[in-house]
């Protein structure tokens, strides 16, 4: 199963209900690089979130929970996340 910018924002939507989301599939810029599967999509993402349950939380639990929000992703291809959590 492909990994997909709408397929994260749902996953991410679901998890932690954000106020602020925003998904980008950086793959094309990253093309021959370690982790490109060849197809420009798919497994080099960039993520931007505020999220209500990082109240209270510094970076890494904030980052903790938007990776293992995602981690079947990981598991089929995903090979990088950017994550910006504000």
């Amino acid at each position: 199963m492909n990994v997909t910018a709408q397929g994260l924002r749902q996953r991410l939507t679901e998890a932690l209900a954000p106020t602020t989301l925003e998904v980008l599939d950086e793959s094309a810029a990253h093309a021959g690089h370690a982790g490109a599967n060849g197809t420009g999509a798919g497994t080099h993402f960039r993520v931007r979130i505020a999220s209500p349950r990082f109240a209270g939380k510094g970076r890494l639990a904030r980052h903790r929970l938007v990776y293992d929000s995602l981690q079947d992703f990981m598991d089929r291809g995903l090979h990088a996340l950017a994550i910006e959590t504000l």
